[in-house]
């Protein structure tokens, strides 16, 4: 008799360890999904903070087109809209900065398929063509999944030089060819 309550409260015990055993399996699943769910909570707060940041630099500013520039560049179709998303990309969020850039890449690439003959010569052409590869390489950094923030800070003052390059160069052509003219007029006299 004592051999049987022995194996009965021996079964009792097997019985509550089983219990315990599958109770105590089910709490750590439980454990490591709410660590999970905690650091995915983490890291969307991590990536919210960082498309918040704005980039560019909002203090640089770009050189204006002398009245004649101007005159002539009112002819150069997507030079406008090249114009006014340029000086808006400065102090922009990523998801911005990746809509800005690819109305650029579009801007840039209407660009050089007509350039005024006025405007077409070596010198502003090849400006045209560093501020589209600029264009370009900011556009693909930012359709990267990863973007990487010193690189887009680069390519956006890279951007800024070269706009304001192309956009001296073009000022440049029109007080050469003022004194050009200038001088003509002086030697007929």
């Amino acid at each position: 008799m004592r051999t049987l309550i022995f194996v009965v409260h021996i079964q009792k015990s097997m019985k509550v360890a089983a219990s315990f055993s599958i109770a105590l399996i089910i709490l750590s699943f439980n454990l490591v999904s709410c660590e999970d769910i905690s650091k995915k909570d983490d890291a969307s707060v991590q990536t919210q903070v960082i498309n918040n940041s704005l980039y560019g630099n909002m203090n640089f500013v770009f050189p204006k087109l002398s009245k004649s520039a101007k005159l002539e560049v009112s002819h150069w179709g997507a030079y406008e809209d090249f114009d006014a998303e340029l000086k808006t990309l400065n102090g922009n969020t990523i998801e911005a900065l990746q809509i800005k850039s690819s109305e650029l890449v579009s801007h840039l690439d209407s660009l050089t398929k007509k350039i005024p003959d006025t405007l077409n010569t070596q010198a502003i052409f090849s400006r045209v063509m560093v501020v589209k590869t600029r264009s370009h390489l900011l556009s693909q950094e930012l359709s990267k999944p990863r973007v990487d923030s010193v690189k887009l800070q680069n390519y956006i003052e890279e951007m800024n030089i070269s706009a304001k390059n192309l956009i001296i160069q073009i000022n440049e052509k029109f007080e050469k060819d003022a004194i050009d003219l200038q001088k003509i007029k002086s030697d007929n006299d």
